[in-house]
Parts: structure tokens; sequence; C-alpha cells
């Protein structure tokens, strides 16, 4: 008989550290990434021999992402028990984040791996690649389980939740308040990202784009953080989950349950694919395992005994795992095809249908644009405020007021996390300058400082007047942002204007252009976005300016456009100056 060892979870490396090598594959130039070793004895510890029924039990070590490790223990209790191999298997809980990671620098050590996703192999291949090192020898087998992405909201809010069927179209909307955990660390959040795309309009990028914006004003550190401010909330709100999370929120009897709530418009299912952490030959042999010239054959031939004993263990633990349907259901998982009953306090019996399998690349293709976006950003938002600002729009409001409106919803979805500060600009506003410092650059986490931005926004249509100090503005606020930079956050000026230089006194656009050129600093980028309000802009003269600093123009040809442009100007930070 053999022996079973319940392991803790794994002392977890850095969440950053994880991250950020995670992040240099996701965010081109903008992320760099360390390495992380795992220590060789990581997932080793002593063994007892006493009790154990054979002298030297084989050991099994399997990584199984938090969320499944729990039922896999069981099933590993009772296989090391019955099975008639001398077998003692380890079960290590550990988010499937920093395993990817781990993987992929070649520190691991172990035998299997169950992933919540099958899109962290693409990202641990993609991640080794960006560290030079070769894509691990894994073989990725089928998976053992399936738990689709719902949506959960705390039980005592689940009347006013139902009110209106919950959808992706409605968290496309903005009508649906929506928790997304974060997708560098959340595969149930990814796929979500995903399953939204799909649901958005496809001759219209912008929808999307728009519904990561306001899903990344608060990025929950994990779903458990995510779960509890949830609960916490006054108002009803949904956690983008699976099942089987909300399942074992449940099952261990917290103050308030979850529930889940069906997408009417469809979901999609994590996969859990068993991964053998070196694949194997058809022989049972491991692909590594090719003696050298200079090895005694003795020795060729112990190495090839033990690899094809360590093939037969693995063979019997996978298929008393695939035989583990009932354990698997208590702990809230659908079968491998997406069918199966539960029997869990707020979970559906019946599956849900689910849609057609996930892309990885595609999906690595959003957590690119999503990296992207959330980096944090250090603006200093520069207004016009010359009198044209009150000329009427098509819709009869005047350009400030479609400006205000804009404004305000931008401020809405920004995270508190984004510094913010506020200047007008015409000529002579204040004294010889054409420019007034509002509001300085600091957190919008900050209530006082977000306020008084609110104030100075509300404010506006009372400060117009006098004509567009757009050269001698525009210098000096690239000269402010630059001093005070913060190298750990994207600074940038963002000007909106809605005409061209008038200032007779001030410097002309060539000298504005030699004066960038000489204070510019590649190891403190500051790129200008200029956002064009109305017909009467001088777009060549903005794109000269923003092309030099390696920043973008856009045009609202319609006031009411800008709240378009708004989106446009967060999310291709990526591919400036050339987004095409």
């Amino acid at each position: 008989m053999g022996r079973h060892t319940v392991a803790a979870s794994a002392k977890k490396p850095g969440r950053k550290l994880i991250l950020s090598i995670i992040g240099a594959i996701v965010v081109v130039g903008v992320v760099a990434g360390g390495v992380f070793l795992w220590v060789g004895d990581y997932l080793n510890p002593l063994f007892a021999s006493a009790g154990t029924g054979c002298a030297e039990p084989e050991e099994l070590v399997v990584v199984a992402d938090t969320s499944i490790a729990p039922a896999l223990t069981d099933i590993a209790e009772e296989f090391d028990q019955d099975s008639e191999l001398c077998v003692s298997t380890e079960i290590t809980a550990q988010d499937s984040a920093d395993t990817a990671a781990v993987a992929a620098s070649g520190g691991m050590d172990a035998d299997v791996w169950v992933p919540d996703s099958s899109v962290w192999l693409d990202r641990m291949n993609a991640t080794a690649s960006s560290l030079g090192q070769s894509q691990p020898a894994v073989e990725a087998r089928e998976s053992i389980a399936t738990s689709p992405v719902v949506f959960a909201g705390a039980s005592t809010k689940a009347t006013e939740i139902a009110a209106e069927p919950v959808s992706w179209a409605r968290v496309l909307g903005g009508t649906l308040p929506t928790i997304l955990p974060d997708p560098e660390a959340s595969a149930a959040s990814l796929a979500g990202l995903l399953t939204l795309r799909a649901h958005s309009a496809p001759e219209d990028p912008r929808q999307f784009a728009g519904a990561m914006v306001a899903l990344s004003k608060s990025i929950p550190a994990s779903t458990s953080a995510a779960f509890g401010a949830a609960s916490a909330g006054q108002e009803p709100v949904v956690v983008v989950t699976t099942e089987a999370q909300v399942a074992a929120y449940n099952l261990d009897d917290p103050t308030e349950s979850l529930v889940a709530a069906y997408p009417v418009d469809g979901t999609v299912s994590l996969d859990y694919p068993f991964v053998r952490m070196t694949a194997t030959d058809a022989a049972g042999g491991s692909e590594s395992a090719d003696s050298s010239d200079s090895a005694d054959s003795s020795d060729s031939a112990d190495s090839e005994s033990a690899d094809a004993s360590k093939a037969e263990l693995l063979d019997a633990f996978e298929a008393a795992v695939r035989d583990s349907a009932k354990t698997f259901a208590a702990a809230g998982f659908r079968a491998p095809d997406g069918s199966g009953e539960l029997d869990i306090a707020g979970l559906g019996a019946e599956a849900p249908e689910a849609q057609t399998a996930l892309d990885g690349a595609a999906q690595l293709e959003i957590l690119r644009s999503w990296s992207v976006l959330t980096l944090r950003s250090r603006m200093l938002a520069v207004i016009d405020v010359s009198g044209s600002m009150e000329e009427p729009a098509e819709n009869g409001l005047r350009r400030i007021d479609i400006f205000q409106q804009a404004a305000v919803g931008a401020m809405q979805k920004f995270s508190g996390e984004v510094e913010l500060g506020v200047w007008v600009f015409s000529t002579a506003r204040n004294g010889e300058l054409d420019y007034e410092e509002l509001s300085p650059i600091a957190p919008l986490g900050d209530a006082a400082h977000s306020q008084q931005i609110a104030g100075v926004i509300q404010s506006l249509p009372a400060r117009l007047g006098g004509a567009t100090g757009l050269y001698d503005t525009t210098l000096a606020a690239v000269q402010r942002v630059r001093e005070t930079y913060d190298p750990e956050k994207v600074n940038s000026v963002l000007l909106f204007t809605d005409g061209k230089n008038e200032d007779e006194n001030g410097i002309d656009l060539e000298t504005l252009l030699a004066e960038l050129a000489k204070i510019d600093d590649p190891t403190k980028p500051v790129p200008v976005i200029m956002i064009g309000i109305g017909p009467e802009i001088d777009l060549d003269a903005m794109q000269r300016i923003t092309q030099a600093t390696k920043g973008a123009a856009y045009s609202a040809t319609k006031p009411e456009d800008l709240g378009v442009v708004l989106v446009d100007a967060l999310t291709q930070r990526s591919c400036r100056p050339n987004c095409g």
C-alpha cells in the first residue's frame, strides 16, 4: 500500500515579480521581467518511512491550480491507498499564473501540472521565448474537468441582480456593474474579456475598448478580494468568475454566500488539462532520457527503467483522476465535455450551454491590449477656453458643454491610481502667460483632488475668453510634466483645442518644434496627445507637434464625437505614433 502526503499551498513567489515576467511578453517595451528560479526543494518535502507499507515509495509531484487542488488531493489520497504500486502522491496548490512563469524560467520540479485553462500553456511558452529559454517539453493531455464562466453576486442582492437578465451585452453597455479580477492572474477574467469582445459590434472596436476602460477602473488583486467587494458593497454588483470558484466559496461556509448568474447570451468554459511536465514517447520513455556517449550502459539501463516506472505511475494516476467524476462534481466541476449535474447551493443543477473552445492566441492578444490600457497614467490635461469654445455645435449645445459631458464620463472611468492635473489656456490668460494651472497632477484616488477637478470642469464655461495660445502652452506643458516625471507611470500631455494658434506675441510652429527637439529625452518620454474639437482646427500643425513627441493627433469633427476620441487616446498607447 502506498502513502499519501497532503501538502500545504506552495509558498508563492512575489506576485509582482511573477506578473512582471508574464508582462514581458504582453507589453513590448513597457514592462521589464525578471527570472524567478524555483528552489530545487520547493516541491520535495521529506517523507517519513514509518507505516508506508513499502520501504521507498515512488514520489509523484502534482502542481494544481488552487481551484482544483482540493479535489485532486482527495483523489490522490484514495489512489495511494488503493494502488498496488508503491507510490506517494503530493498535490501542491498554486495559482496557474505563478506556475506558468516558474515553468517558463525552467525552474519547475514536478511531474504533472493541472492549470485552470489551456491558455496558461500558451503564456508559458511565450514567456519562455521572451526569456531566451527553450519552450518546456510538456505533454498536454485532454481536460479532466471544466467550469463555465459565470457572474457571481451576493445572495442578499440576488433579487436585485435578477431584476433584469444578466448578459455580456449589459456589461458592454455599462448597465451591469461588474468587477473583473486581474486578467493577468485570472483565466476566468481573460476568458470573460474574450467573450465580451465576441458580443461587441465588430464594426465598432471602440465599444469593447470602452468596456475595458470601465472594467479597469478598479482591479481587485484576487478573486476572493472581488467576492469580498461584491458582498460588502451597498449596490448590487457581479464578479466575473467560474462555477467552481463560487462552489469553493460557498462550501467554505461564508457569512454571506454567493449565487451564480448565468449570462443569457451564452458563456464559455475553462478546461483543466492534464499536463505531463516531461513529454513521453510511445514506448513510455522520456524524450530527454537518451544516454550520452560517455554514460555507462548500466546507468543507462537504470535510467530507462526509472523512466518506465514513472510513466507507469503517471498513467495509473491519470486513469484514477479521469475515473473520479463524483469527486469533481462534489467540488463544483463539470465533466470534460461540459456535462453533469451539480448539487451545490448557489449553482444551477444543469450545465449551461457553453460556446466554442477558447482561442489561446486571441486571449493573449486581448491580454496585450489590457496590459497597455491599464498602465497607470500621469496626465496633464490642457483645455482650450478661448472664446470660440462658446460656439454652438450641431446639436445645439456649445462646444464647451460637449467637452464637459465627455470629461465627466472619462473621469468616471479612470482608476483612482491615475494621476491627473488640469490647465486651461487662451491668450493672456495668466498675466503674459497663455496658460493657467487650476489643479496640480495628483492621484484621482484622493477624494479632495478628484472633487477639485470636478469643480474645475464645472467652472469652464465661466472661464471662456481670448484667442488660442496653442504653441506657448504646449511647450510649457511638456516642460512641466518632464520636470516632475514619474518613471513608474506613463507621463503625457492631453491637450484639447477647437482652433489654431492665434498668439501673435508667442513662438511660431518651427520654434516650438525646435524647442521640443532640444528638450527631448528618450529616457523620459512625454508624448503630447492632441484632440481637436470642431471644423476649425489646424490638423497639420497638430500632427507635426505630436509626431515630434511620439504622441498622436485626433480629430473630433463633431464635438459630440469627443467621447469616442477619448477612448482612442487611452487605448492606442502601444502603437503610437503609427496606429494608422
